[in-house]
């Protein structure tokens, strides 16, 4: 097992220099100068030069990556361009944002597909079968954003249950912080749980065709008993796959509904970054983000793992 964990490691480290060469390239190639945008057209050359100097864009490409990346290892992400302060600081107070509305989200997707799969999987071929796949390709249909504003119009206009948008921040505590994140997750859980319901079903399916099965049920176990003792475990793994797939989209794919709801959360800061040509921030946010998907892409291998030795062995 040590062995699998050190050779992932080594992989995922490399995959995460990679990604930081090919972030930093493209946002280089990017047509136009920060320091020009952040003093206007009318800038005289000189007071041009001395502020890329400021903002460390002079040098060569290779000599300013090794001065990004070396700062990243350390947890320095530079000044940001546009209101000179710590990108850092940036980051870690959007992340109190986007983080928990992440892993609302997840929680509640996967709170209402996994039932919601193995019953209809239990039942196929039945009406509650159909019920469950219509509605899920109703809810993979439906825009987010579209659902997030009919929530708003029913949930907080008219019904006053939930504010129309904005975050009080968790100084003004987890009930209040929590409810101001409620309408977002469920508007980002929505089509999630959609996917995996339809996912869960489908992998269980194939499961419940398997020898093991019908061994399972020759012995004398009843349909429920080897439903739970046999067949969900093994159904697991595709779950697994687009669990942590789903949560690298809803920590960096929030961006549309952040905005629905005035939330101060990374995708926030990234689209407003971009306009500004804050291309410090950007890079950050997006690196943070590949990190994100790689440990979450870890934790996923090593569930593999564990629902399936077999894999173990194999590597």
């Amino acid at each position: 097992m040590l062995h699998y964990i050190l050779k992932r490691l080594l992989s995922l480290s490399l995959s995460l220099v990679a990604a930081s060469i090919v972030i930093f390239l493209a946002l280089e190639v990017v047509p136009g100068d920060p320091a020009a945008y952040m003093l206007g057209l009318n800038a005289q050359e000189d007071t041009l030069q001395a502020l890329r100097e400021e903002l460390g864009l002079t040098g060569s490409i290779f000599q300013r990556y090794l001065s990004w990346a070396g700062g990243l290892l350390v947890g320095d992400f530079g000044v940001s361009y546009t209101y000179r302060t710590p990108v850092s600081g940036m980051i870690g107070d959007r992340l109190w944002v986007s983080l928990p509305l992440a892993l609302y989200a997840l929680t509640l997707s996967t709170l209402i597909a996994f039932p919601a799969g193995i019953w209809a999987a239990s039942r196929r071929g039945s009406a509650a079968d159909a019920s469950v796949m219509g509605v899920t390709q109703l809810g993979v249909a439906i825009p987010n954003f579209w659902f997030a504003m009919l929530m708003v119009l029913v949930f907080a206009i008219n019904l006053r249950w939930f504010s129309a948008g904005g975050f009080p921040g968790w100084d003004a505590g987890f009930f209040a912080g929590t409810k101001a994140l409620t309408l977002p997750a469920i508007a980002l859980a929505l089509p999630q749980a959609s996917i995996l319901t339809r996912v869960m079903r489908s992998s269980l399916l194939d499961t419940l065709g398997e020898d093991f099965i019908r061994t399972a049920r020759a012995k004398g176990l009843t349909k429920g008993q080897t439903l739970w003792r046999h067949a969900v475990r093994n159904a697991l793994i595709p779950v697994l796959t687009i669990l942590g797939l789903q949560f690298s989209f809803l920590l960096a794919g929030a961006i549309i509904i952040e905005n629905v709801f005035f939330l101060p959360g990374l995708g926030r800061l990234v689209f407003q970054s971009i306009s500004a040509r804050d291309l410090i921030v950007v890079e950050s946010v997006v690196m943070l983000l590949v990190f994100a998907v790689i440990v979450v892409n870890f934790a996923v291998d090593m569930a593999y793992a564990w629902v399936d030795p077999r894999l173990r062995r194999r590597r």
